[in-house]
Parts: C-alpha cells; structure tokens; sequence
C-alpha cells in the first residue's frame, strides 16, 4: 500500500492467509530459495491452514512475511524472480502432484503468472487494409460472448455482437432465482486476464458475478460494440460471397447484417426446460421456471411447489424455505451432496487486501483450485472394469468420494432414517451431477418442507396430485428442471452450404462439433459452449470458453492474414473426433444407462459433456491445424465483400 501497512492489519492478514498460497508468492516475488526448500521438506501439500505446518516452518513464514509484507510501503514489489524450472517446482508443490512441464505451463498460463509466446504472436497488429473490409458478429454477450468481443477488440478486429437482453451476463443476467450463485469457485470462474481480487466470498452469487461482467465489459470497452435487445433469428451462409448473411430483430425491425465469420455464444444453458405436466395450464397460481424467475411474485406465507432436485434447486429451496408457509420438492431421483466447507465463507477485508497487493499470491490460489477442483477428480469418473462394485462407484477415488459424501448425509440426517432412504443415491458419484451442500439436508428436516418422492399424476389449479393418489396444495409452483441442453443454438436457423441447416444436420437433439467448435458446411462459424464441451467433474466454463475464443480468433486471424474467403472443417476430421468422444464417453460414469441426467439425448448419446481432462482440451485448441480445414482462397481480382458497419 502506498502509505504502508500497519503491523496490526499484517498480522490479521496473516491470519487470514492461504500459507501454501502466501509462502509460493513470497518465492516467485523474493527469489527465496530456501523458504521454497523448507515449505517442501514440510510435505504439506496444498495446506490452507498454518497449524498444517510444522511450527520451524511456519515461524521462517511468517517473519519472511512479515519482512515483504512491510516492504510495500516502500517499493512495490515486482516478479518473478524466479526461473521456470522453480516456477514448476512450486506448481507441483502447489497441487501436491508430479505434473509434466506443459501441464505447469497450461496452470501459468490460467493464472497469469506466463502468458504464452503463441498468444503474444496472435496480438500482432494486423494490416489495416486487410480489415477495411472485413467485419465478424459475435451472438450473445453472456461470458463466452463478451470474452470473444475482448479478443477480438485485442486482434483488433472489427466485430458486432447483438445480445437479446437489454444488458450483457448473459444466463447471470436471466437467472435471477433467490440464491442463485456459482458452484465453482470465484477465484476459478473469472476470467485468466482479469482476476478479482474482490470477490465478497469463495463461491459468489449472482449479482456479484453479474457486476463482474458488466465491469468487464465497460474496462476493455466492448460494451459500445454491443447492440442490446437485438435477437438473430437467422443466419444464411452465402456461397457465391461466401460471407453470412445474419437477419436480426430489433426494436425497430428487422435487419440483415452481413459478416465474414459468426462466432455464436449462446451457450448449451439457454431455453428452460418445462416439463408437459397434464393440468399445468389449469394451475390458478403462478408457474415459473428459476430461470424466469418473476421477482413480482411473492413466495412469503405461501404453499410452493418445487419441481427438480438439481442445482438451482439447491440454492432457491433452502434460501425461500424460512419465508414460505409451506415448501413441497418433487424429487424423481437423487443427487450427490458435496459438502465443502468454503461454500458459504465470506472473504474478509485483510485478505482482499492481500490478494490485491501481494503480487501472484491470487494466482496461486487460483492454480490450486484450478487443479482441485478440475483435472484431480477427472479419475473419479471414468469406469475401472475390474471394480467389484461398480453399481455404486467405478474405482477407488469414486467409493472415496462416495464414502465422505455419504457419511456427510448420514450426520446430517442422523436423526431422520426416513430422509437418509429417500436422498441416498443408489448410482456412482458423477452420474448426475454433483451439487455443493447449502444447507440442503438442514432444509428437508424443517417443520415447514416436505420431500415428495412419488412421480406427479396431473396438476390442479390448487393442488398437485401425485402417483401414490396424494394432493398436496400449492399455491405456486417452481420449475427447477434444468435447460433443453441438447437443442443447441435453437432457435437460431443456422443454414450452410447447400442450404443445409443445422436443425437437418443434427436432428432434434443430437449436435457434433469438432472440438465442440467448427462443423463441416458451415464455413467461419464457430461455436462456444458447443457440442460436448460441458464441464460434468469440476473445472470452470471459463477456462473451457477462453480455449476456443482463442482457437476461434485464430482461424479468424488466419482468413485476414492468408486472405482466405473461407475455411470449413473437413467431414473425415469431424467424423473421427467425434467417433473418438463417443468412444471416450463409454468409460465415463454419465454415460451410464441406468442413471437419469441432462447429458444425453434422448437415443442416449452424451451430447453435452466433454470426456477430456482440461489439460487434454487445452492442449486441443492451443492453435488450429489448418490440415483439419478445407480452405478456400480469394482470387487476386476479386473485389473485397461490402460488409455492415453496425
């Protein structure tokens, strides 16, 4: 700080501290190799508590702290001062595993300790007289859609992007539900580039998350080339330009807008799910859908109805059943509860203050989440055929995880045996996803809620009558059943080469995407969020969407410089990519038959999630192949396309 620290407030920072994640930014910002040598004769892994650490190792900690700490006042503090070869040593000491040198640099690289040589390289000023022309549309402002608009303005490459909400954040705009936040944490589900250290809590909620994006927006300038409360409807590749021709709805009407390459961002969580219940449309109350969460309605002293046992209804159930005269949950089947015992842990100011002014100590706390909370529980999910009892775990880390999940419900509940039988899971962990306890099993043992484990008959317009001949009262009703995740891009029409949409390419509910990304026909398109690259074992959805904002802006950077009209995935290449995900899905615990969930369609192919470890997908889409693609180059004569400058 500028006018120095107080030893009072360092030593409450101290307090506060991550000691791994204080001792491994003291190394990168002092060069101290001995302090790095003493942390790793500790073998305390990634320690988040000074008592894990032997007391001569925590004493050297502190006074080195405390040494740096007031330092601040002085000189600000700059790194690393350290090589690479240490800079992986303190990484596989960070996540307390042997990780090969281009998995340190995938973890450097999300923590912004190193950025790549690759991407400095793809910053490179482009030709002014190759972008005169030359215009991308970006479809979507929620977080993939404002990470692409970022890039691209970085490229300096001229792009629209039209969002149908009137403000950008996309599903953390629309889902406003009470209690709705993220189950990743904070620290993870930013973006690499811009890391918050003012996150109120580890895992926030919506209107924290919500002003992230917006703050985004605004400090990298992307927010005066959005168009809000415009909606495309269509997007038409034409051949003999081949350029998109995007029909778009606005306030004032219909537009057609023309583009070199669409980048579309509208995400696999976008259209709610609504079950078709007979007598829903009698109902007297109203009926809503977290995701169309009416903030008019008020739930205080009323009888409500939650159907679904997923993730939203997680956060809303336990944060309106101390105001609702009555809470009913429908359950079809159960989930997992994972408890973790930072889920509902505030922040304090010390260390905010620590995070934003000791430099790195924010990334590693990033990268032991990142590890933690991705790529370590990858081995839980995939299917060990030798395992004696694989209807209730596939291999050794499954059973750990469900031991300690298990033995959490049964503390929970030790004093009601009937809850214990209807929320136990009967499937391997990671069959459905997995869900961070808020107080969820506390909720069901309330005197106000009841879980209804019988499947619903038919709706009344001040009941719901369930199988088992039961009505129970409801005066509203709360669907908590999740998106149409397989009907992607829907209900955009997407038309390629030969007048193909993609609603004949994929059918109803069947998608494939090379690399989640490029399809073949339809030429500069590239999606975010596509086809199997759903995140189903940990990890963020940011880090999955920065790997193919930057993929995609490569191909895009590649039709300026080579002054190629187009490039299309090859069929061969899809086809084999996607005959290679099936194929790794048959090992995965999602992919199982008897367990009900949103990853599959309904043939039971696994259509959302993707079946690699994030270091494996990184890896993918550092930089395009160009031998994947079937390029189409201008000729010398042709004059460049008149694109829309909205």
């Amino acid at each position: 700080m500028e006018s120095g620290q107080e030893m009072a407030d360092i030593e409450s920072a101290l307090q506060q501290a991550n000691p791994m994640a204080l001792g491994l930014a003291l190394v990168y910002v002092t060069g101290d190799l001995d302090l790095l040598k003493q942390l790793e004769s500790a073998e305390v892994g990634r320690s988040d508590k000074w008592a894990d650490l032997p007391a001569q190792v925590a004493s050297s900690l502190h006074q080195r702290a405390v040494e740096t700490l007031s330092s601040l006042g002085t000189e600000r503090l700059s790194g690393p001062k350290v090589g690479m070869d240490v800079l992986r040593r303190m990484i596989r000491m960070a996540t307390g595993s042997d990780l090969s040198d281009d998995y340190c640099s995938m973890l450097m690289e999300q923590a912004a300790l190193r950025v790549s040589s690759a991407a400095v390289e793809a910053r490179a000023a482009h030709p002014s007289d190759k972008l005169a022309d030359f215009r991308v549309v970006v479809i979507g402002a929620g977080m993939s859609g404002i990470c692409a608009a970022i890039e691209l303005k970085r490229e300096g490459i001229p792009f629209t992007v039209f969002e149908k909400n009137e403000t950008v954040g996309g599903t953390w705009h629309e889902n406003a539900y009470p209690g709705c936040g993220v189950d990743t944490p904070s620290f993870f589900y930013s973006y690499s580039f811009e890391q918050n250290p003012n996150w109120s809590h580890y895992f926030s909620k919506r209107e924290e998350i919500q002003e992230y994006f917006e703050f985004c927006a605004r400090k990298y300038g992307i927010d005066e080339c959005i168009q809000f409360k415009s909606e495309v409807s269509d997007a038409v590749f034409r051949e003999a330009q081949q350029i998109w021709e995007v029909t778009v709805r606005t306030p004032a009407g219909r537009k057609v807008v023309r583009a070199n390459a669409v980048i579309t961002a509208v995400g696999q969580l976008n259209k709610p799910a609504i079950p078709q219940l007979p007598g829903l449309d009698t109902f007297a109350g109203p009926a809503m859908h977290t995701a169309e969460w009416d903030p008019s309605v008020d739930v205080a002293g009323k009888r409500v109805a939650i159907i679904g046992t997923g993730a939203s209804a997680m956060q809303v159930g336990p944060t309106i059943a101390p105001h609702v005269g009555k809470l009913t949950i429908y359950q079809r089947s159960p989930h997992w509860i994972l408890a973790n015992p930072y889920y509902h842990k505030e922040i304090l100011a010390p260390q905010k203050w620590l995070q934003g002014n000791l430099p790195s100590y924010l990334q590693w706390l990033r990268i032991q989440m990142i590890w933690s909370y991705g790529d370590a529980v990858y081995p839980a999910v995939q299917v060990d055929p030798d395992w004696k009892t694989p209807d209730v775990s596939l291999n050794a880390v499954s059973e750990r995880y469900r031991q300690n999940m298990l033995r959490h419900l049964e503390q929970e509940l030790s004093d009601r045996p009937d809850l214990i039988a209807k929320t136990a899971p009967g499937y391997p962990p990671y069959g459905k996803r997995v869900l961070l306890d808020n107080h969820w099993f506390r909720m069901l043992k309330r005197d106000n809620v009841e879980l209804v484990t019988s499947d619903i008959e038919y709706i009344k317009p001040h009941a719901i009558v369930t199988k088992d001949g039961v009505e129970h009262p409801a005066d509203q009703i709360v669907f908590a059943t999740g998106f149409q995740a397989s009907r992607m891009l829907w209900p955009v029409n997407f038309q390629g080469r030969d007048g193909i949409s993609l609603q004949q390419l994929w059918g109803e509910d069947n998608p494939r995407a090379y690399l989640g990304i490029s399809i073949p026909r339809f030429p500069n398109l590239f999606l975010l969020y596509g086809p199997n690259t759903n995140l189903a074992f940990g990890g963020s959805a940011i880090f999955h969407s920065e790997c193919q904002v930057r993929y995609a802006v490569c191909c895009i950077r590649a039709l300026i410089d080579n002054n190629w009209r187009s490039i299309e995935c090859k069929r061969g290449v899809h086809d084999a990519y996607n005959a290679k995900v099936d194929q790794m899905h048959e090992r995965m615990v999602w992919a199982r038959k008897d367990v009900s969930n949103w990853y599959r369609n309904r043939h039971g192919r696994v259509t959302t999630n993707s079946p690699w470890r994030l270091f494996d997908y990184w890896r993918m889409t550092r930089e395009p192949n160009f031998d994947d693609y079937t390029v189409q180059k201008k000729p010398v004569e042709e004059p460049a396309a008149v694109m829309d400058k909205t």
